[in-house]
């Protein structure tokens, strides 16, 4: 049976992975923050710390999967510029770059034939000249997010070349589900939706509703995640729809979803958003043409589908 590692299983991208994979009867070994799921008892006595070099270790030499799936990461994109303390640049390094290495140097050591993801982020090209983004457009992170996976990038790059490991980059752009947790756009809003309906009187504070983001369906990007490892070879990948949506957009159709009009519910506050910054759109022209890859849905489907998924659970 084909077995594969996700890390960062419980997230929104690695539990829809997991699912995905085991549908196709893969054996799925989860791991997430201090545990993990497999049926070694050599692996489940301690801890699981994927920042620790002897568990990654451990982990390759005992299973030897096929597919490994590095989807953790620490300091999500809602949170940029929140907090860059030197506690937080260290934490960042740890799970963005030093565990993607422990990956690679121990996939180079004990199973050459592992094929290894990396799930970088729109994030590495920080504000760009241009709009539409590829996987030729300068590489400019301005926070240490991007400046964390845009190492891991170069990681995979430097593994590639010189030690002939399968290491793929996806470059991720926005991308949402009804799994999507924490302070994003798409949950605060939902959220506001699902207490609205309980409470007329409700009102959500957004920043400038004029925002621009190239937003995509997430079972869709764990998709281009699985064809990008199993292309020919290993390379860098754009994983974005390409096509610009405004808070706005959102915001509108998701209150038309449930029957409200969002101009009594939504208002703008001035100083709510921390970060402004040039519109990231990404172009997949080469993940479509190396994998026949694209998206199942449109904005408008995506975001009833989301609304509705939410509501109806909350309901039920």
């Amino acid at each position: 049976m084909k077995k594969a590692v996700v890390i960062g299983a419980n997230g929104q991208d690695g539990s829809l992975l997991s699912e995905l994979l085991e549908k196709q009867k893969v054996d799925v070994i989860r791991i997430d923050q201090n545990m993990i799921d497999s049926k070694s008892p050599a692996l489940k006595e301690v801890a699981f710390d994927i920042c620790d070099p002897s568990h990654i270790e451990k982990l390759v030499q005992i299973e030897k999967p096929e597919e490994i799936y590095h989807l953790a990461a620490f300091h999500h994109s809602a949170q940029d510029h929140d907090d860059e303390s030197p506690e937080n640049l260290k934490k960042s390094i740890e799970v963005n770059e030093l565990s993607l290495y422990f990956i690679l140097s121990s996939v180079a050591k004990y199973s050459p034939s592992t094929r290894v993801f990396y799930a970088a982020s729109s994030l590495i090209f920080g504000d760009p000249e241009t709009e539409l983004l590829d996987e030729n457009s300068p590489i400019n992170p301005n926070s240490f997010y991007g400046i964390a996976k845009a190492s891991g990038m170069f990681l995979c790059r430097k593994f590639r070349k010189e030690h002939n490991v399968f290491a793929s980059c996806g470059i991720l752009f926005n991308h949402e589900s009804s799994r999507r947790q924490g302070n994003f756009l798409f949950p605060k809003v939902i959220n506001s939706i699902i207490e609205t309906q309980q409470d007329s009187s409700t009102k959500l504070e957004l920043g400038t509703l004029e925002s621009v983001v190239d937003w995509g369906y997430a079972p869709d990007y764990v998709d281009a995640m699985q064809r990008i490892l199993s292309h020919n070879c290993a390379d860098d990948f754009v994983v974005a729809t390409g096509i610009p949506h405004t808070v706005n957009d959102f915001v509108r159709i998701a209150y038309d979803t449930v029957g409200l009009n969002w101009r009594d519910h939504v208002c703008e506050k001035e100083g709510i958003l921390r970060r402004v910054s040039k519109p990231l759109i990404g172009n997949s022209k080469k993940l479509k043409n190396a994998t026949g890859w694209s998206p199942s849905v449109t904005f408008e489907e995506m975001v009833k589908k989301i609304v509705q998924e939410k509501t109806t659970k909350i309901k039920n």
